[in-house]
């Protein structure tokens, strides 16, 4: 209300300072009248624009309010998240680790269990050459003897017939 008064002490001297010419205006009388209209219509609205414009003021900052607390809920839900991505990469790396060690654990297991049936082959082989070298050495004297029994020119005696057979498995 006090800035309209000032207004119109402001314009009152531009009022009467005019020069006054052919025509006759009122000036000062509808200035009057303006300030009167405006000081009314203060006093009748003053109440309802302060309440509406502290209403709004009041939604704005709950509004405002809302949105902090939106953006603060993302912040959170961005730090776990983060949290958990860093829980899982540090659980991928221990897997990898535990890996790795599975995977050099397994290789010492089948490096020790071909060796071993290497070892175990090499052992038949060893054995399978005795049985075989026994059974030519059988079967050369099997022929021998066959040979010498079955010639009729050749009389041999029970000793030398021994000593020959010991030579040849010898």
């Amino acid at each position: 209300m006090k800035r309209i008064i000032l207004l119109g002490l402001a314009l009152a001297p531009v009022a009467l300072l005019a020069q006054e010419g052919a025509v006759e205006t009122d000036i000062v009388q509808r200035t009057v009248n303006f300030i009167i209209f405006a000081g009314i219509l203060w006093y009748l609205l003053a109440d309802k624009i302060k309440a509406y414009f502290a209403e709004r003021s009041l939604s704005i900052q709950a509004e405002l309010d809302k949105v902090q607390d939106t953006l603060k809920a993302s912040e959170d839900k961005v730090t776990d998240a983060q949290k958990q991505l860093d829980d899982a990469k540090k659980l991928a790396a221990e897997i990898v680790e535990t890996a790795k060690a599975d995977i050099d654990s397994v290789k010492q297991k089948v490096s020790v269990a071909v060796d071993s049936d290497i070892s175990n082959l090499e052992k038949n082989l060893d054995e399978m050459i005795k049985v075989e070298t026994s059974k030519a050495k059988r079967e050369v004297v099997a022929e021998i003897l066959d040979e010498l029994l079955k010639s009729d020119n050749i009389k041999l005696s029970q000793d030398e017939l021994a000593n020959i057979v010991l030579k040849k498995v010898a």
